[in-house]
């Protein structure tokens, strides 16, 4: 099974800046869609943003203008740039592989992901 690593996050204000990084353990050439999640404390995970092999982009509505994902089939990573960031950014922030249609499923285990905390 593929295992995903999230690395990036950190503690930054409000208005600041982040990039996440997710190093999957294999190709992820043939994984069609890809998305980053996060989970609020006492939230439910959610999906903020997908980007499919072909290179098509979907976001939620509360990221949208202000986070970008892009993909590196050969560096086999997925990155989450997070431009002005709001306190209510603040979560541990996953990737994972998930089905495409509009269920997105997540295919793998979840990794231990990354926290991102913004302060304001």
């Amino acid at each position: 099974q593929l295992q995903l690593v999230e690395s990036g996050g950190g503690l930054v204000q409000a208005g600041g800046s982040l990039r996440l990084s997710c190093a999957a353990s294999g190709s992820i050439i043939s994984i069609n869609a890809l998305g980053w999640y996060r989970q609020a404390p006492g939230k439910q995970r959610e999906l903020v943003a997908t980007i499919t092999s072909g290179g098509s982009t979907d976001y939620a509505d509360s990221v949208k203008g202000r986070f970008i994902i892009s993909r590196n089939n050969a560096e086999n990573t997925v990155y989450l740039q997070m431009n002005s960031l709001k306190p209510e950014d603040t979560a541990i922030y996953y990737c994972n592989a998930h089905t495409s249609g509009s269920l997105r499923i997540p295919l793998y285990s979840w990794g231990q992901g990354t926290q991102v905390t913004v302060s304001s």
